[in-house]
């Protein structure tokens, strides 16, 4: 399934995505039709890699839930960030190509610096009063941030990107720690292992899946303007509408890379014409300025369609938060015969088998 969303994004004769592609959907199909054999097995195993009678339990299924949708929501935001900052705003305010992928991690920096303030305080906070408000309420905050994201300019000033940055990282780290202990207190002891693999491949899978969805997301938005937008660029410059045309209609997908491994494509897009072009077109051209200019107005089309799909799975994480119950933590007799133990609102555990 990841490999086809993953197939998704690349372009396929004639179309910008490669949805159109045969083998893309056969591979989803194959995929989930193993999901479903995958199912069957471990209900018939005597000890599954997936103890899917753990959820009947409400606590550890709303925050897998919870898990699921944060982690797709937030997944590729970094990828979103970073194309951002390489592709177009450091080329904007004087960095060099070469230089933009480390000033762009320096400039990330608010985030971690959040995450590492909330965190810790959200976690020892969570063990006093429960999982649920702090979850769900940095679910809510993670949500309103994207939201402000999408009012952000794309010629930001820094001090309300470094603070949106920064409120991410506390609401990220508000929600992380609380749930995954939740998570963790929900099952049986013996069961811990297995609870914390499900857990993980809920998170590593949607945040592979995430990286997918925002490039197609964004493909799919570039590809509303991108191509009159670059065809109107090239010409205006001096470059003739015969060439323009040929750029234009390359694949957004290679703009979207080349803007996230913080590299200039012009010189390669113009090829052999470069040769037949005043030296004052091609130095316009291929550098600094134009290539982040041209794209900032379409870039903004697929950001506002990424920022709405992680505000949207921020929102639905909030919902499966809430909806986990009061502090919970499954008990076991002092005699070791574990028993069904009843949480804060009458919620009742699944006893280990």
């Amino acid at each position: 399934v990841l490999i086809s969303i993953t197939d998704g994004i690349k372009p396929y004769g004639d179309h910008v995505m490669g949805w159109a592609n045969p083998s893309c959907w056969g591979k989803m199909l194959a995929g989930l039709v193993l999901l479903a054999v995958f199912v069957v097995v471990e209900r018939r195993s005597k000890d599954p890699m997936f103890r899917l009678d753990m959820f009947r339990i409400r606590a550890f299924t709303a925050g897998n839930i919870a898990t699921l949708l944060a982690s797709l929501g937030r997944g590729g935001l970094m990828f979103m960030l970073i194309i951002w900052l390489q592709g177009i705003w450091l080329p904007q305010h004087g960095y060099s190509f070469e230089e933009t992928p480390l000033w762009a991690g320096i400039y990330m920096l608010p985030l971690t610096v959040g995450f590492l303030i909330a965190g810790p305080a959200s976690g020892y906070l969570s063990d006093r009063f429960g999982a649920r408000p702090f979850a769900t309420g940095g679910m809510l905050v993670a949500a309103g941030t994207f939201a402000l994201f999408e009012v952000l300019p794309v010629n930001f000033r820094y001090g309300a990107f470094a603070g949106l940055l920064l409120l991410i990282g506390l609401a990220l780290g508000l929600f992380s720690s609380p749930n995954q202990s939740a998570i963790m207190n929900s099952v049986p002891a013996r069961s811990r292992g297995v609870g914390a693999g499900m857990m993980a491949t809920f998170q590593n899978s949607a945040q592979v899946l995430s990286i997918g969805v925002f490039f197609s997301l964004m493909i799919a938005g570039l590809a509303t303007s991108l191509p009159h937008d670059m065809r109107a660029g090239l010409v205006d410059a001096g470059v003739p509408a015969k060439t323009a045309e040929r750029i234009a209609d390359q694949p957004p997908v290679g703009v979207l890379f080349a803007s996230f491994l913080g590299y200039n494509p012009m010189a390669q897009l113009l090829g052999d014409d470069a040769d037949t072009l005043p030296k004052a077109t091609v130095d316009e051209v291929t550098g600094r300025s134009f290539f982040p200019e041209l794209i900032s107005r379409p870039f903004r089309h697929g950001l506002r369609e990424a920022f709405t799909f992680a505000l949207l799975a921020c929102l639905v994480a909030a919902a499966a938060s809430w909806l986990r119950g009061g502090h919970y933590v499954h008990e076991e007799q002092v005699d070791g015969d574990e028993h069904a133990a009843e949480g804060a609102e009458g919620e009742i555990a699944l006893p280990a088998t």
